[in-house]
Protein backbone atom coordinates (compact mmCIF):
# COMPACT_ATOMS: atom_id res chain seq x y z
CA UNK A 1 0.00 0.00 0.00
CA UNK A 2 1.67 3.64 -0.86
CA UNK A 3 2.09 6.04 1.92
CA UNK A 4 0.56 8.91 2.77
CA UNK A 5 2.15 11.88 2.33
CA UNK A 6 2.17 14.41 5.43
CA UNK A 7 2.13 17.98 4.90
CA UNK A 8 5.51 18.02 6.05
CA UNK A 9 6.41 15.34 3.63
CA UNK A 10 5.72 16.98 1.50
CA UNK A 11 7.30 20.66 2.50
CA UNK A 12 10.42 18.30 3.23
CA UNK A 13 10.53 16.78 -0.54
CA UNK A 14 10.05 20.22 -1.93
CA UNK A 15 12.97 21.58 -0.06
CA UNK A 16 15.21 18.87 -0.99
CA UNK A 17 14.53 18.91 -4.43
CA UNK A 18 14.76 22.91 -4.99
CA UNK A 19 17.95 22.19 -2.66
CA UNK A 20 19.17 20.05 -5.59
CA UNK A 21 17.85 22.12 -8.54
CA UNK A 22 19.60 24.76 -6.94
CA UNK A 23 22.84 23.02 -7.05
CA UNK A 24 22.78 21.63 -10.38
CA UNK A 25 21.20 24.95 -12.31
CA UNK A 26 24.12 26.52 -10.31
CA UNK A 27 26.69 24.38 -11.87
CA UNK A 28 25.17 22.63 -15.46
CA UNK A 29 22.86 25.75 -16.38
CA UNK A 30 19.30 25.27 -17.14
CA UNK A 31 19.93 23.67 -20.30
CA UNK A 32 21.73 20.54 -18.72
CA UNK A 33 19.55 19.65 -16.32
CA UNK A 34 16.90 17.53 -16.65
CA UNK A 35 13.76 16.25 -14.67
CA UNK A 36 15.12 12.96 -15.06
CA UNK A 37 18.59 13.70 -13.53
CA UNK A 38 17.06 15.57 -10.57
CA UNK A 39 14.77 12.31 -9.72
CA UNK A 40 18.05 10.40 -10.04
CA UNK A 41 19.71 12.54 -7.67
CA UNK A 42 17.07 12.51 -5.27
CA UNK A 43 16.27 8.36 -5.62
CA UNK A 44 12.65 8.53 -6.72
CA UNK A 45 10.98 7.78 -9.88
CA UNK A 46 11.42 10.42 -13.06
CA UNK A 47 7.51 10.89 -12.66
CA UNK A 48 7.71 12.16 -9.00
CA UNK A 49 9.29 15.58 -9.74
CA UNK A 50 6.15 16.73 -12.16
CA UNK A 51 3.52 15.65 -8.68
CA UNK A 52 5.56 18.88 -7.23
CA UNK A 53 6.09 21.24 -9.96
CA UNK A 54 4.33 21.96 -13.75
CA UNK A 55 7.74 21.22 -15.28
CA UNK A 56 11.79 22.11 -15.24
CA UNK A 57 11.07 26.02 -15.96
CA UNK A 58 8.59 25.61 -12.65
CA UNK A 59 10.87 24.20 -10.74
CA UNK A 60 13.73 26.95 -12.00
CA UNK A 61 11.40 29.89 -11.17
CA UNK A 62 10.63 28.42 -7.64
CA UNK A 63 13.87 28.25 -7.06
CA UNK A 64 15.28 31.65 -7.53
CA UNK A 65 12.11 33.44 -6.33
CA UNK A 66 13.31 31.64 -3.19
CA UNK A 67 16.89 32.37 -3.45
CA UNK A 68 15.74 36.38 -4.36
CA UNK A 69 13.57 36.55 -1.11
CA UNK A 70 16.38 35.03 1.15
CA UNK A 71 18.62 37.70 -0.78
CA UNK A 72 16.10 40.54 -0.24
CA UNK A 73 15.98 39.95 3.38
CA UNK A 74 19.52 40.28 3.81
CA UNK A 75 19.31 43.69 1.89
CA UNK A 76 16.43 44.73 4.09
CA UNK A 77 18.05 44.35 7.27
CA UNK A 78 20.99 45.82 6.09
CA UNK A 79 19.19 48.38 5.11
CA UNK A 80 17.13 48.85 8.20
CA UNK A 81 19.93 49.13 10.59
CA UNK A 82 20.91 52.80 9.98
CA UNK A 83 19.37 55.78 9.29
CA UNK A 84 22.51 57.31 7.79
CA UNK A 85 22.00 57.13 3.83
CA UNK A 86 25.64 57.02 3.47
CA UNK A 87 26.21 54.42 6.30
CA UNK A 88 23.29 52.28 4.96
CA UNK A 89 24.55 52.22 1.70
CA UNK A 90 27.46 50.85 3.05
CA UNK A 91 26.12 48.39 4.67
CA UNK A 92 23.29 47.20 1.99
CA UNK A 93 26.90 46.66 0.01
CA UNK A 94 28.52 44.67 2.37
CA UNK A 95 25.42 42.32 2.87
CA UNK A 96 25.26 42.21 -0.51
CA UNK A 97 28.52 40.49 -1.17
CA UNK A 98 28.14 38.58 1.88
CA UNK A 99 25.41 36.91 0.90
CA UNK A 100 26.78 36.34 -3.09
CA UNK A 101 29.73 34.82 -1.76
CA UNK A 102 28.03 32.86 1.04
CA UNK A 103 25.64 31.36 -1.33
CA UNK A 104 27.13 31.29 -4.95
CA UNK A 105 24.78 28.64 -6.48
CA UNK A 106 21.62 31.01 -5.40
CA UNK A 107 23.48 33.89 -6.56
CA UNK A 108 23.87 32.00 -10.05
CA UNK A 109 20.64 31.40 -10.63
CA UNK A 110 19.20 34.67 -9.70
CA UNK A 111 21.10 36.40 -12.18
CA UNK A 112 23.47 34.07 -13.97
CA UNK A 113 20.08 31.89 -15.95
CA UNK A 114 16.92 32.95 -16.90
CA UNK A 115 13.88 32.26 -19.41
CA UNK A 116 11.83 34.00 -20.70
CA UNK A 117 8.48 32.57 -19.30
CA UNK A 118 9.52 32.61 -16.32
CA UNK A 119 8.78 36.25 -15.42
CA UNK A 120 4.84 35.10 -15.09
CA UNK A 121 6.00 33.27 -12.23
CA UNK A 122 4.24 35.57 -9.53
CA UNK A 123 6.00 34.76 -6.79
CA UNK A 124 9.61 35.51 -8.80
CA UNK A 125 8.54 38.46 -10.09
CA UNK A 126 7.50 39.72 -6.50
CA UNK A 127 10.81 38.53 -4.78
CA UNK A 128 13.45 39.85 -7.96
CA UNK A 129 11.26 43.18 -7.67
CA UNK A 130 12.22 43.70 -3.69
CA UNK A 131 15.44 42.58 -4.04
CA UNK A 132 16.32 45.40 -6.50
CA UNK A 133 14.38 47.95 -4.78
CA UNK A 134 16.88 47.72 -2.10
CA UNK A 135 20.12 47.18 -4.75
CA UNK A 136 18.90 50.62 -6.15
CA UNK A 137 16.93 53.15 -3.65
CA UNK A 138 20.66 53.68 -1.78
CA UNK A 139 21.59 56.08 -4.57
CA UNK A 140 17.82 57.54 -4.19
CA UNK A 141 18.43 57.86 -0.29
CA UNK A 142 21.78 59.61 -1.22
CA UNK A 143 20.21 62.43 -3.97
CA UNK A 144 17.55 63.21 -1.26
CA UNK A 145 20.29 63.61 0.99
CA UNK A 146 22.16 66.03 -1.24
CA UNK A 147 25.01 63.55 -1.30
CA UNK A 148 24.61 63.10 -4.91
CA UNK A 149 23.75 65.47 -7.60
CA UNK A 150 24.47 63.14 -10.36
CA UNK A 151 20.54 60.84 -11.74
CA UNK A 152 20.27 58.72 -8.52
CA UNK A 153 19.16 55.60 -11.41
CA UNK A 154 22.34 55.98 -13.04
CA UNK A 155 24.18 56.06 -9.77
CA UNK A 156 22.32 52.86 -8.21
CA UNK A 157 22.43 50.89 -11.44
CA UNK A 158 26.48 51.74 -11.93
CA UNK A 159 27.14 51.03 -8.14
CA UNK A 160 25.03 47.54 -8.85
CA UNK A 161 27.13 46.81 -11.96
CA UNK A 162 29.90 47.33 -10.69
CA UNK A 163 29.32 45.38 -7.24
CA UNK A 164 27.91 42.52 -9.47
CA UNK A 165 31.22 42.25 -11.62
CA UNK A 166 33.35 42.01 -8.77
CA UNK A 167 31.43 39.35 -7.53
CA UNK A 168 31.33 37.33 -10.48
CA UNK A 169 34.85 37.88 -10.99
CA UNK A 170 35.22 36.77 -7.60
CA UNK A 171 33.10 33.53 -7.94
CA UNK A 172 35.14 32.81 -11.14
CA UNK A 173 38.17 33.13 -9.49
CA UNK A 174 39.70 35.30 -12.14
CA UNK A 175 40.81 37.64 -8.90
CA UNK A 176 43.50 35.97 -7.52
CA UNK A 177 46.28 37.90 -9.38
CA UNK A 178 44.38 41.27 -8.62
CA UNK A 179 44.26 43.43 -6.06
CA UNK A 180 42.59 42.59 -2.80
CA UNK A 181 38.97 42.25 -3.60
CA UNK A 182 37.74 44.49 -0.40
CA UNK A 183 40.35 47.37 -1.71
CA UNK A 184 39.25 47.54 -5.07
CA UNK A 185 35.62 47.11 -3.81
CA UNK A 186 35.75 50.32 -1.52
CA UNK A 187 38.26 52.44 -4.40
CA UNK A 188 35.44 51.27 -7.11
CA UNK A 189 32.50 52.55 -4.79
CA UNK A 190 34.38 55.93 -3.78
CA UNK A 191 35.43 56.83 -7.71
CA UNK A 192 31.48 56.49 -8.22
CA UNK A 193 30.44 58.34 -4.98
CA UNK A 194 33.23 61.16 -6.20
CA UNK A 195 31.71 61.23 -9.71
CA UNK A 196 28.50 61.17 -8.51
CA UNK A 197 28.51 64.23 -6.50
CA UNK A 198 29.65 66.42 -9.44
CA UNK A 199 26.77 66.94 -12.17
CA UNK A 200 27.71 66.08 -15.48
CA UNK A 201 27.25 69.06 -18.28
CA UNK A 202 24.98 68.65 -20.94
CA UNK A 203 27.82 67.87 -23.26
CA UNK A 204 29.44 65.25 -21.55
CA UNK A 205 26.20 63.08 -21.22
CA UNK A 206 25.43 61.01 -24.16
CA UNK A 207 22.23 61.96 -25.80
CA UNK A 208 20.09 58.56 -24.60
CA UNK A 209 20.76 60.59 -21.17
CA UNK A 210 19.75 63.89 -21.91
CA UNK A 211 16.33 65.48 -20.71
CA UNK A 212 13.88 65.62 -23.61
CA UNK A 213 12.65 69.10 -24.01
Amino acid sequence: MPKILTDDDIADFRAELCRVATERFAKHGYDGVTMRQLADVLGCSPKTPYRYFKDKADILATVRAAAYGRFADVLEAAAASSTDPAERSRRVGRSYIEFALANPAAYRIMFDLNVPEAMNHPELRREAARARQFITRQAEDLARAGLIVADPQIVGWAMWAGVHGLVVLKLAGLMREGPDFDVLHHNMMRLIFDGARVRPSAAEMPATGRAKR
